[in-house]
């Protein structure tokens, strides 16, 4: 698929179905990943694969990490959450504190590294969404998934074939968006 095809048509797919990308495919996910802009050439990120009994794993630990009052029906949404796709890639901003590259730079190279992943799912025919959300930040969680002290969720890129052809990416006019500086 040509860039810039990826590049505006790429949309999010939200319902996903097995098969998981093959060994292949995930090869030319995490290449693209590494491509990502990073000043210092620091590779602030690291990714972890989740799938299989590992998904059923992670909807344990994101009801467990919901209040005890927590209402049945949350709790089972919170264990159903992972298995919205058959592959999931948990991207995490690991970034080296007091460099002369700036902690949100660093953070904004882990998420230049998702999005190229989601680039390079589109140009495979691989259906993908990035999802954040409460689990994202959950102090559990992070600890949990093995988060240091350094480090931050940047998202939850689920992953497979998408169950329905993906719709057509919308083209918004670019003219609120784009202004000429400086400002008269």
């Amino acid at each position: 698929m040509d860039a810039l095809v990826a590049l505006t048509d790429r949309v999010s797919v939200p319902r996903l179905v097995a098969p998981a990308p093959d060994a292949a495919q995930r090869e030319l996910l995490f290449q693209a990943a590494l491509r990502a802009p990073d000043h210092g050439q620091l590779k602030p990120w690291r990714f972890l694969i989740i799938e299989g009994e590992g998904l059923v794993q992670l909807g344990e630990l994101f009801a467990a990490s919901l209040p005890v009052d927590s209402a049945p029906e949350l709790l089972n949404k919170a264990r159903n959450m992972p298995l919205r796709a058959p592959l999931m890639v948990v991207v995490i901003a690991s970034v080296t504190e007091g460099h002369k590259v700036p902690v949100q730079e660093q953070v904004l190279a882990a998420g230049c590294a998702a999005h190229a992943m989601l680039l390079a799912a589109h140009a495979q025919g691989i259906g993908a969404v990035w999802r954040t959300g409460d689990m994202a930040y959950n102090p559990n969680v992070l600890t949990g998934l093995g988060l240091q002290a350094n480090e931050q969720l940047v998202g939850y890129l689920y992953l497979g074939t998408p169950e329905k052809e993906p719709r057509t990416a919308p083209r918004p006019d670019i003219t609120p968006f784009v202004k000429a500086w400086p400002l008269v």
